[in-house]
């Protein structure tokens, strides 16, 4: 026990380490136990050397900025465009190797059924390069 019933004046200053103890052996077993199973092999297939070059990438032709005003319209590179013409000229463009990228601009007040029809009609195109122009 860690007290003592004696009448001496001195503290007892010992400590318990068996507590200690038995915590420390636990662990020890615990990665004894644990210690085969990290060590066990991953297998990993590494890219090999290969002697021919990589192909040439070509230059990404330039974007395309479609914007739909509030009123409804659809603009073409600052061009206006019937919706035929655009969903002609998407899939124009769809052809393309590589594709161009697809900016969609839009003015806060357009309706949202004139932008789900404009991403309808680059979906079925083909076209995969789509991205959203933040107006200030």
């Amino acid at each position: 026990m860690a007290f003592s019933s004696g009448s001496s004046s001195s503290s007892m200053s010992d400590m318990n380490v068996t507590p200690l103890v038995d915590v420390l052996l636990v662990l020890l077993i615990i990665f004894m136990v644990t210690a085969p199973m990290a060590s066990h092999e991953i297998q990993v297939d590494l890219p090999q050397q290969s002697r021919t070059p990589p192909e040439q990438l070509k230059e990404p032709p330039p974007p395309v900025r479609i914007r739909i005003e509030a009123n409804g319209g659809i603009f073409w590179d600052n061009q206006p465009m019937p919706r035929a013409a655009v969903q002609a000229s998407m899939m124009l463009e769809a052809t393309r190797d590589p594709q161009p990228l697809i900016e969609l601009e839009t003015a806060g007040e357009a309706q949202y059924q004139t932008l789900t029809e404009v991403l309808t009609m680059a979906k079925n195109s083909g076209l995969e390069k789509i991205g959203f122009v933040e107006t200030l």
